[in-house]
Parts: structure tokens; sequence; C-alpha cells
């Protein structure tokens, strides 16, 4: 197995950074505008991208985390592994606002998929965005693209991103692992 080091230490900062200088321009005061990260993942991403921003804009920006699990299309499939459901937590009305959806990796666009169909049961946004840390181009199987890319990785299916968060694995890095043959 090979491992590559895509982004990590002051990098990997540095990017979250870049990420909310993009938001800023797009969304100013954010006032009409709310971050929602997907679970497990997204959810670290979305709250180190509202940290930031506090600090960057002296504004609590709306933060949620959204559980896309009984959303997936492979939810109930024969022979998958039954999944653990996690939690939502979306305390803010989403009518009429720009919902920006926080994850950590875009690889087939699926789970994307299901969170606009799960976010649905909490009002009809007036827009949907999407922030990832990692775009695995070339890998999607629904036509969904994200507004706000931290890093674009060209990898094949059978390789893995993994991206470790301070708050759980005590380290901050995106690495791409490669199977030896």
């Amino acid at each position: 197995m090979k491992q590559s080091i895509l982004l990590d230490g002051p990098k990997f900062q540095i990017t979250i950074k870049r990420l909310c200088q993009q938001l800023i321009e797009n969304h100013g005061d954010f006032s009409n505008a709310a971050f929602v990260g997907i679970q497990p993942r997204g959810t670290y991403l979305a709250k180190r991208i509202a940290k930031e921003l506090k600090q960057m804009i002296g504004k609590d920006v709306d933060t949620g985390i959204l559980d896309i699990t009984f959303f997936r299309d492979d939810f109930r499939m024969k022979g998958s592994t039954p999944l653990l459901a996690n939690s939502t937590q979306i305390d803010f009305i989403v009518e009429g606002k720009t919902v920006i959806f926080i994850d950590d990796v875009l690889w087939t666009g699926r789970t994307i998929r299901s969170a606009m169909d799960a976010i649905q049961a909490f009002g009809r946004s007036q827009k949907i965005e999407l922030l990832v840390l990692v775009d695995r181009r070339f890998s999607r199987q629904i036509p969904i693209q994200p507004d706000y890319i931290g890093i674009q990785v060209d990898s094949i299916d059978s390789q893995k991103v993994i991206v470790s968060w301070e708050e759980i694995d005590k380290e901050d890095s995106i690495v791409l692992i490669t199977e030896k043959k």
C-alpha cells in the first residue's frame, strides 16, 4: 500500500482560510446563508469553517449537521452493510436561505443527492451550494459539482482519499492511498 500526503499541517489550515475568503466574497455578512455539515465527517469541516468565519467577520453563521442515512439510495439494498444513523441538528429555518452543504470528500455525488432530499424536511431553501475539502474529479455517478473546493484530486476508484481531523484523529491531513499490486 502506497500513501501520498496531499495536504497537512499549515497548508491544511491555509486551505480552510481560503475557503472562508471565498465564502465571504459570495455571502458578505451571511444574513441569508446557513451551513449544513453532512454527517459524519463533513461536520468537522463545517465547525471549522464556522469558527474561522466568526474570527474573520465577528459574527456567528447558522450552522447545523445533517444525517442522510435514511435518504441514501443504498439504504435497504440487499447485501449492503447496515448503516448506523447519526444525528441531525438544524435549529434554524432554511426556508428562503442559501444552504451551503459542507462535506470532506466529494466522490460519486450520491451523498450530496441524499442531502438534497433530506434538507427538504426543513423547508425550501432559496439556493443550495456545495463546499468540499477534497473534490475527487472524474468519479461522479451523479452530475454534482462543488461551488467551493479545497483541493482537487484526480484518482481512480481503487484509490482512497482519507481526511484526518485533529479533533478525532490527532492530526489534520489528507492522504491518498493506493493499493500496490
